[in-house]
């Protein structure tokens, strides 16, 4: 029987333990899709406690404790930190097999040397442990201690990316880019979404009025955001994008509709993003940016909890929405002039696994090394079975080695050990096939491959 979660934690093979601590351990991590805030780093923010790392704002936890039947009082509710992180403690040695479980575990060994188990007879020894090592780190300390090269936040076209001027003014050794997520001038039905436009407007110096307005601002801060560095869009695809692409005209009229105070239908809804992606596209291709394509989610399923607590707390899940057939037609109307950027696809529902992983061998052009990406399992599917099917469904489709790896996609400066939980399962699935005879023990090639996806292919294919 192995040890719970010894140095060789999920490294089945002589190869797999290899190739990890002699490659991939003490790699440099871009991280180039987070939601860290650029005012904490700026700020230099000091957590007051493993509470408000661990919890404040963590919907993965929340889900869990709310399953476990934690009252929300002791989750978002007026409980004190100390209550809510022993209600934590007690309910994860339910988790055996949640990927919380060993990330927990991971971040305590990594980031506070606590080789404790998480139950609730430890918990009070945890906090005391784990606050006194807090109380001397701030968020620059989370960034350089895990080794990381570059992080990528998430930003509205109409900030104005001022704490990022003083980040990379600063002494920081970890640069911090921002990120392009238009998801305001996307979610063109919300109530405030005129107010935004005005927002907009006012940055941009541009009167946004029309759709083609609306693409001219979001263009000019494109050209904003890339003097500052940054090099990604991220866009959520929530709803069908429709076969037949909208006209000029036709946009305009739904965008007319809209700002009258009509919501769009969802077909209507459809033709818009459809007629958002495609424009916005084209500006991307222009600055050599990669337009990342979030596929798949079903937000805010609850309504009596969305109205308690607001968006993002948790109630989420996977849609099983169609987008095959759109998406190849947006990809290939971009195509067609010679304007489809570099792409990710990043699939929420594993289901569309094949449909992803085929879908983008029918883009790739040869002026890019992987240029159209299947993104890393993310989300829901960010555990040990959904990277490995992601890894294991790449390889069979396209071309594993072209990988640009592992993103955090949270909100905590604590998540950086899931990098080491990513890193593990590749080793460990490039260890399988050689220890199956379906690749040559060939340290130098593995080696190569190891270092790719999970550093070197990042940095060349966003241009870092």
């Amino acid at each position: 029987m192995k040890t719970f979660m010894d140095q060789d934690f999920l490294l089945n093979t002589d190869i797999a333990r290899r190739l990890y601590h002699e490659v991939a351990a003490n790699l440099p991590i871009i991280d180039y899709h987070s939601h860290l805030q650029q005012g904490e780093i700026a700020e230099r923010k000091v957590f007051r406690n493993i509470t408000e790392l661990w919890l404040g704002g963590d919907h993965y936890k929340w889900r869990l404790m709310r399953t476990c039947g934690v009252s929300e009082e002791f989750i978002t509710g007026d409980q004190s930190d100390e209550a809510k992180f022993r209600a934590f403690c007690k309910v994860l040695p339910l988790a055996i097999g949640n990927p919380i479980c060993h990330w927990s575990h991971l971040e305590l060994r990594r980031l506070f040397g606590i080789e404790l188990t998480i139950n609730e007879a430890n918990a009070g020894a945890i906090w005391e442990a784990a606050n006194s090592k807090l109380a001397t780190m701030d968020s620059w300390a989370f960034l350089e201690q895990a080794g990381v090269e570059i992080a990528c936040t998430t930003d509205d076209p109409a900030d104005d990316l001022v704490q990022h001027e003083e980040i990379a003014a600063s002494a920081l050794k970890t640069r911090v880019l921002p990120a392009y997520r238009p998801d305001r001038a996307m979610r063109i039905n919300r109530d405030d979404f005129p107010l935004y436009l005005k927002h907009l407007g006012d940055v941009s110096s541009i009167t946004v009025d029309s759709f083609a307005s609306m693409i001219a601002a979001l263009a000019a801060r494109v050209e904003y955001f890339h003097v500052r560095g940054a090099r990604i869009s991220d866009h959520a695809v929530d709803t069908t994008l429709p076969l037949v692409a909208a006209t000029p005209e036709q946009l305009e009229t739904l965008f007319a509709k809209r700002l009258a105070g009509n919501p769009l239908s969802e077909a209507e809804l459809g033709r818009y993003l459809r007629g958002l992606l495609t424009e916005i596209g084209k500006v991307y291709a222009k600055y050599e940016w990669t337009m990342c394509l979030h596929i798949g989610a079903q937000r805010n399923n609850n309504g009596r909890m969305q109205a308690r607590l607001g968006s993002d707390t948790g109630y989420d899940s996977i849609s099983d929405m169609t987008i095959s057939a759109g998406l190849a037609s947006l990809l290939d109307a971009l195509d067609a002039d010679d304007q489809l950027p570099r792409t990710m696809l990043f699939c929420l529902n594993p289901s569309m696994n094949e449909v992803l992983s085929t879908m983008i061998g029918n883009f790739q052009d040869g002026t890019v090394v992987g240029k159209i990406q299947f993104g890393p399992a993310w989300w829901f599917n960010d555990h040990k079975d959904g990277n490995l099917q992601q890894m294991t469904t790449l390889a069979n489709h396209g071309v594993l080695g072209t990988f640009v790896g592992m993103v955090t996609d949270s909100r905590s400066f604590g998540s950086y050990p899931r990098h080491d939980y990513f890193r593990r399962l590749l080793c460990r699935q490039l260890g399988e096939w050689v220890e199956a005879g379906e690749y040559p023990a060939d340290m130098k090639a593995l080696s190569q491959i190891v270092r790719g996806i999970c550093y070197e292919n990042a940095k060349q294919y966003f241009r870092l």
